[in-house]
């Protein structure tokens, strides 16, 4: 038990933009459902995403490994910056 409780603890903290993609989908307009945005990350090249994993995801049970938001906050850059979307 405390085996799983350790390795989930440690998959939240691998994953911090589990709950913003919930929080998201919602306020977009009209809403994303889990399976508009696995369509989205499908064109996107993402094959091997599905609901199951969105869900998942989204309650911080699959690691999502955050390590651009820690490379970004230890460099002292924003997050678009590193990705390239801003000079």
């Amino acid at each position: 038990m405390e085996a799983m409780e350790q390795s989930l603890s440690t998959a939240k903290r691998a994953n911090v933009v589990g709950e913003r993609v919930h929080v998201a989908r919602q306020r977009a307009k009209p809403v994303v459902t889990q399976t508009d945005l696995v369509a989205r990350l499908q064109i996107a090249g993402l094959n091997y995403m599905d609901q199951a994993k969105i869900s998942r995801i989204e309650n911080g049970e699959r690691p999502v490994y955050d390590y651009v938001v820690a490379l970004a906050h230890a460099l002292n850059v924003s997050v678009a910056w590193l990705l390239g979307e801003t000079d």
